[in-house]
């Protein structure tokens, strides 16, 4: 896996400050990238902040770790910004958030004008698929993701 560098770092002072993605908000989930052929995925540890029910991981949270997942795949695999036009989530099995890291996985399934598919996965740390979402992007033209995002290039480490 190689690790994908957020485009969006030194932007924090044009106002970069998601709650995912970004290592500086203090209340975010503070979300890495890695690039595994042409899947995205995230190694994420919940906590017991993160919790609705008693040692299970809010759901909206899992939606939100999931929306971000797919975003990257839009980031890196199509070099642009999008935005989600539609969500659709499974809950399959509780996720806990005491025994320690979740692997998200996701790729891109449909590509149709500027309109992309993602589908994306949360797996426990046995490698249970617990929760999975089909994710639809409307993508931004790469001129309108730079001029008006930040967004040049999302690059491994390694192509930097």
């Amino acid at each position: 896996m190689k690790k994908i560098r957020n485009p969006y770092l030194g932007l924090e002072e044009q106002g970069y400050n998601c709650f995912a993605c970004c290592p500086q908000n203090p209340y975010g989930l503070k979300m890495e990238f890695y690039e595994d052929g042409d899947d995205i995925v995230s190694l994420w540890t919940p906590t017991a902040e993160h919790q609705s029910w008693i040692n299970t991981l809010h759901g909206g949270l899992q939606a939100a770790l999931l929306d971000e997942l797919c975003g990257w795949v839009i980031f890196r695999k199509f070099q642009t910004a999008a935005v989600t036009s539609k969500m659709e989530i499974r809950y399959r099995r509780p996720v806990y958030t005491n025994k320690g890291v979740l692997t998200l996985r996701a790729h891109a399934v449909e590509e149709r004008r500027n309109l992309v598919t993602v589908v994306g996965q949360i797996f426990d740390g046995d490698g249970q698929m617990c929760t999975e979402a089909s994710c639809v992007y409307f993508l931004f033209s790469k001129e309108k993701a730079a001029a008006e995002m930040g967004l040049v290039a999302c690059k491994t480490e390694d192509e930097i």
